[in-house]
């Protein structure tokens, strides 16, 4: 695959502004503070627009091909003949090798939807052996969390990252919760990173469309600071995912596949 960009990694992630900040000790103040940018991105696949993200202006051509990828329009780089990502013009313009290929009716993304669903489980399950302790989970998120330097910056975004129960492998912000997803799904394939036998770790909801997204990834155990939806709980049940949610200082919640965790239910 070839590709082209004309855009600078992690440009312009957060903005400069002014706010009036009120305390009950001090009053009104106006200060300056940081605020996360965010970009309408135009995806073209062979010279056509497909779709208008709402996004981070971080990491665009993996969010590109996870997207691309999550909705089953690639199975994996080597259909893709050329990439070309512009940030000035906002736009990422990608050639597949299948020339015949039509996109349908271009479609925009807000931040907080999915834009996808259109995988099914179709009987997955996810066949790994791993097994990870509390504690490895909480000391994750706890490093989870001090990598997560535009929200740290700013606020106002979300964050996921991709571990191997020891280290972070991956991490990725963005406005959108999806778009982390599919930044990691993207930054996988380009970089050729495996997602199997991995833990996913997310700081929003965990719901059906981003459980089914980790399903894709192969992995085996997905966390969260916050709970998870009934649906994507039944969903992980059904493919052998442990799902832990409310990971808060020293305490976690394992919602399926317990075991994962060592812990054994009589």
């Amino acid at each position: 695959m070839q590709e082209t960009t004309g855009m600078t990694a992690d440009k312009g992630v957060a903005a400069e502004i002014v706010c009036d900040r009120f305390s009950d000790e001090g009053g009104w103040v106006r200060t300056p503070a940081h605020v996360p940018t965010e970009m309408v991105l135009t995806i073209y696949v062979n010279s056509r627009a497909l779709v208008n993200i709402l996004c981070t202006p971080a990491k665009i051509n993996y969010l590109v091909i996870g997207y691309l990828y999550a909705e089953g329009i690639i199975s994996g780089t080597g259909d893709v003949a050329m990439m070309r990502v512009c940030e000035d013009d906002s736009l990422a313009d990608v050639t597949l090798v299948n020339a015949g290929y039509e996109p349908p009716a271009v479609k925009t993304l807000a931040s907080g939807c999915s834009g996808g669903g259109v995988f099914q489980t179709q009987g997955q399950k996810i066949d790994s052996e791993l097994v990870v302790s509390p504690t490895e989970v909480l000391a994750l998120m706890k490093e989870l969390q001090e990598q997560m330097e535009l929200y740290r910056l700013s606020g106002g975004v979300h964050t996921s990252a991709l571990s191997d129960a020891k280290k972070m492998l991956i991490v990725a912000e963005d406005i959108g919760r999806h778009n982390t997803l599919n930044k990691i799904q993207g930054e996988c394939l380009l970089r050729g990173i495996s997602s199997r036998d991995r833990l996913l770790l997310i700081t929003g909801r965990i719901s059906s469309e981003m459980l089914l997204k980790a399903a894709k990834m192969e992995v085996p155990i997905v966390v969260s600071r916050h709970a998870p939806t009934e649906r994507a709980i039944s969903l992980a049940s059904d493919m052998g995912i442990a799902l832990v949610g409310q990971v808060r200082s020293n305490r976690l919640a394992v919602f399926t596949h317990p075991e994962r965790l060592g812990c054994s239910r009589n």
